[in-house]
């Protein structure tokens, strides 16, 4: 029957590096996966172009067909991935429950959550129109790209530092936009930013428009203090203005962080729950690479599959 309750050894929450590198280990350890894929089957790489930094590419490949043959590993060794969504989980007992937007209940013995954070945007309608045509919400993944071309980074936190200095290390020009007159990201990292000669600081300054048609070619931006409009010719237009981990279905049961990233147990994909594991960007404020997602999924899946040895179920 479709509404009679399924009961799974491992239920996999969320696609991506993580979700299917997680679902790659557990299907070959007899876990037999059920991986629901969440709106957005394959995460964020789901919208990036060149994949040029994951080992085993050497000629780069694009994000959404680097996916696919994640999904086609994950598949091979028996995953079962479902193309639903997840919206609700009670992690109140032994026995994970978790049910899908058509209703439909599910019992795990072991959860592995991979459902991955997303960029926020500035909101633009140019801004949408041209990612992956200049625009981009990660300078370490497509920096390279934009080697020797100015570029502009938006964003007064801790990221938007980070990235204006990995930028100025490949690029001769970098505008970091920042709306407030001061920065909030950290002493060190402003001084950073401050020391670094081809970074450019425009203060009470917003992001009007992103100019071009099939390219960026410049930004229009707004001096917040006199009204003032100008136009900085740029190549590259990075939005660093901070990332919202997809977690708001377990704050109720798992334990995150201030920013609503999954607080997990140091060296290990173990959360607050037992038999609840966390991997990728869900839990990862830091890094946030394929690689690393990928990295994590291993680690929740050998670690579900040490629970449910010590449980007997596998």
């Amino acid at each position: 029957m479709e509404n009679e309750i399924q009961h799974h050894k491992c239920l996999i929450i969320g696609s991506g590096p993580a979700g299917y590198t997680a679902a790659v280990y557990a299907a070959r350890a007899n876990m037999h996966p059920v991986l629901f894929t969440g709106p957005e089957p394959g995460g964020q790489l789901m919208i990036t172009t060149d994949v040029e930094n994951y080992p085993g590419y050497p000629d780069g490949i694009m994000g959404p067909a680097m996916m696919d043959e994640f999904r086609k590993q994950a598949e091979r060794f028996g995953t079962d991935v479902r193309y639903e969504m997840i919206s609700k989980v009670d992690f109140s007992g032994p026995v994970h429950k978790v049910w899908t937007e058509a209703g439909q209940e599910i019992h795990a013995d072991s959860v592995v959550i991979s459902t991955g954070a997303s960029a926020k945007w500035l909101g633009l309608e140019s801004e949408k129109r041209l990612t992956n045509k200049g625009v981009s919400a990660c300078a370490v993944c497509d920096g390279f790209f934009f080697k020797d071309m100015d570029v502009a980074v938006v964003g007064g936190g801790d990221t938007a530092a980070e990235e204006a200095s990995y930028l100025a290390k490949l690029c001769p020009q970098v505008h970091l936009i920042v709306r407030r007159d001061e920065m909030r990201a950290s002493k060190v990292m402003q001084d950073r930013v401050l020391n670094t000669k081809n970074i450019t600081v425009h203060w009470n300054t917003t992001t009007e428009e992103i100019l071009g048609e099939e390219e960026v070619e410049a930004v229009r931006v707004k001096n917040t203090i006199t009204g003032d409009l100008s136009e900085i010719p740029v190549k590259g237009f990075f939005v660093a203005i901070g990332h919202k981990p997809n977690t708001a279905i377990f704050k109720d049961w798992i334990k995150l962080d201030d920013v609503g990233y999954i607080t997990t147990v140091p060296g290990t994909s173990r959360t607050n729950i037992e038999g609840v594991f966390a991997s990728g960007d869900a839990q990862d404020r830091i890094y946030r690479q394929a690689v690393t997602a990928a990295g994590t999924g291993c680690m929740a899946a050998l670690d579900a599959e040490r629970y449910l040895v010590e449980k007997g179920v596998v």
